[in-house]
């Protein structure tokens, strides 16, 4: 198994980072074990595309929710990853967690 889990939609609730937010997350590794996919859908051409991330973030986007590490936005760049026998990541990481229990 390459992933955690597969879902299709995010089972957290908006967390409302804007681009600009994100790019200020310092990118980490995450092993791709403990990644569950927000999306079942897989585009082969974004898949073998050299500049899939041209016009996006160099870095996939992750949500860490109730304990859980969900991979919101960079599955191909995850499946190349897994294709090149690598077994981390490297990924934004926003810890929803952690801003919700700040605002209790």
């Amino acid at each position: 198994m390459i992933f955690k889990g597969v879902r299709d939609g995010r089972p957290y609730p908006d967390h409302g980072l804007t681009l600009r937010d994100w790019s200020r997350i310092p990118p980490r590794q995450i092993r791709l074990n403990e990644i569950v996919t927000t999306t079942r859908v897989l585009e082969l051409d974004r898949l073998l595309s050299e500049d899939s991330t041209f016009y996006g973030d160099l870095f996939p986007h992750a949500v860490m929710w109730h304990g859980v590490l969900y991979l919101e936005d960079g599955v191909h760049h995850a499946v190349r990853s897994a294709l090149r026998n690598r077994a981390v990541l490297h990924a934004r990481v926003y810890d929803l967690d952690a801003e919700q229990g700040s605002e209790q």
